[in-house]
């Protein structure tokens, strides 16, 4: 009797399990599925090159569309499909084919004479857009309907176009536009660096073309919308994905410039930027220093310590339009920024080849460096990582520095460090020297373990300040020790560390204050004032 009374219990409960392990797989089975399908989409379909040649789609996938969309070819609803990051071009899967036939894309290249001319496009206008001509809303009614020029991205009624002039303006930020016919004329040879007010679409000595770099396949999908978005208003030209370009190849676009006229934004961290003033190195080294841009952050991610010095903020979190940041670059100033050569020798270096490496934030040794190698356990399985003192000596500009007993030394080029602390100056407590990112000076800091790292971060203490030099020298003595530069890390063994001036980079510096939409990093005590003491200076 009771084991027919707890029969149905048992049967309750066995349900309640499969109900909850169905709700807990089931989208994990769809959301894995939906990947694979995703991948196979993508294998099967060849990715587009840093732009699509003259008529060429580039084609990305979307399991939703995140408004009511019509396909471009049928007309018919789309929940999901295809759409071309250059023209914004919205197809069924099974219409891709034709769209190619019958659509076609935002040209980079046009060897059209004479003033430029709008490009319609039907359909999947912006949401809340007014007709140009008659001012009335467009897009209103459930179908395809109205028309958008992929280039000034003016909307208007498809009874209302007929009376829009066809000279098309190139977009809201002309200043920033590379003209497609400028860049078939210097392709083909017939364009020099001599420009008449007919080549460009503002004047000459305010024509300031933008080149955005960015990896569409870093972190999350923000870079990936962020570069469609800068598609819609610039020439596809102008918007390279490092993930299948290197940063050289694309810098060469800079090439068929006026001198030093062109600015590059990098959407990434710190990494990307250093990857980027690299290639530009490199242009210099190979007689291409009269074609060198200036450098503008769009920070993606965290822990970029170079955007925070340059007043981008921390991170960018997506409030604004890509033609808004475009503005803030612009008006931005150009300032410059020293960068450094470290070089890692080991044993006698005249018989065994050097490590060199490039510098723009910050050197280190010891528990930063360990955190940015994810070595959380080691420290407890190779206590050899974390010896009570593991530099033997510190010069400064060739005078020997007297150290305490230290677990780490800093050496900085920038005002921030480790993810938004202002290191250098620490609590604003205590009087210190100056520093700037282009003095031609390094700040070299010492800290006692990861304990007093963290104290300095919530500004609880003060760093060691060891001093302020050109040239930088550290001897390492016989032990395995972690050690990073710019956010880098790697396991190093004993050695000689020299940090010399490499070069200077021109950055554009965020106008006047962090631009809302950027994550701004809090100030150091005393920050503000010497910010003002320093313009006045200047």
């Amino acid at each position: 009797m009771g084991e027919a009374e707890a029969s149905p219990g048992a049967w309750s409960g066995g349900r309640l399990a499969l109900v909850t392990a169905a709700a807990v797989v089931l989208p994990v089975l769809a959301t894995w599925w939906c990947s694979v399908r995703r991948r196979r989409r993508t294998a099967a379909r060849p990715g587009p090159g840093p732009y699509a040649g003259p008529g060429r789609h580039g084609w990305l996938y979307s399991d939703l569309f995140g408004r009511p969309t019509y396909c471009s070819v049928c007309g018919l609803p789309a929940l999901r499909g295809c759409y071309c990051h250059s023209c914004g071009a919205c197809v069924h899967p099974a219409c891709q084919v034709g769209a190619e036939r019958s659509l076609r894309c935002k040209q980079p290249l046009s060897a059209a004479a004479g003033p430029a001319r709008h490009h319609w496009l039907r359909g999947n206008v912006p949401l809340c857009s007014r007709c140009a001509v008659c001012g009335l809303a467009c897009g209103s009614q459930p179908r395809l309907c109205d028309q958008r020029c992929v280039w000034c991205q003016q909307v208007a009624h498809d009874g209302c176009r007929a009376r829009m002039s066809p000279v098309c303006p190139l977009g809201p930020l002309p200043r920033a536009l590379l003209p497609p016919h400028y860049l078939h004329s210097v392709s083909a040879g017939r364009a020099t660096r001599h420009l008449s007010a007919q080549d460009v679409p503002v004047a000459v000595e305010a024509w300031s073309p933008m080149l955005v770099l960015g990896n569409s396949h870093s972190g999350s999908n923000m870079a990936q919308s962020l570069m469609v978005e800068f598609r819609s208003i610039l020439n596809p030209a102008q918007v390279v994905d490092l993930g299948s370009v290197t940063p050289y190849d694309a810098l060469q676009l800079c090439t068929l410039l006026p001198n030093h006229s062109a600015c590059v934004l990098v959407c990434g961290g710190d990494g990307t930027v250093g990857w980027v003033l690299d290639a530009i190195d490199e242009m210099k080294y190979k007689g291409q220093g009269q074609s060198v841009p200036r450098v503008a952050i769009l920070p993606l991610g965290t822990g970029n310590d170079l955007s925070c010095t340059l007043g981008w903020g921390a991170s960018y979190n997506g409030d604004f339009t890509a033609e808004h940041i475009l503005r803030q670059v612009l008006d931005g100033e150009t300032v410059l920024l020293d960068r450094w050569r470290v070089q890692l020798m080991k044993g006698f270096y005249r018989f065994h080849r050097s490590k060199v490496l490039s510098m723009n934030n910050y050197f280190s040794i010891g528990p930063d460096a360990l955190m940015a190698l994810n070595f959380h356990e080691r420290r407890q399985q190779s206590p050899f990582l974390f010896s009570s003192r593991i530099i033997n000596k510190l010069e400064l500009d060739g005078e020997r520095i007297a150290l305490p007993k230290l677990e780490g030394v800093i050496v900085l080029n920038i005002a921030y460090w480790g993810g938004g602390c202002r290191l250098w100056e620490g609590t604003g407590s205590e009087p210190c020297p100056k520093a700037s990112h282009d003095d031609g000076l390094l700040e070299v800091v010492g800290v006692y373990g990861s304990f007093h790292c963290a104290q300095i971060h919530v500004r609880l203490a003060n760093p060691l300040r060891l001093g302020q030099a050109h040239r930088v020298r550290l001897t390492l003595k016989s032990s395995a020790m972690p050690m990073q530069v710019d956010g880098e890390p790697w396991v190093q063994g004993p050695c000689t560390v020299l940090i010399s001036h490499k070069t200077r980079a021109l950055m554009v510096q965020a106008p006047t204050s962090v631009p809302d939409g950027f994550q701004r990093e809090p100030e150091a005590a005393g920050s503000s004032e010497e910010a003002q003491n320093k313009k006045n200076h200047h």
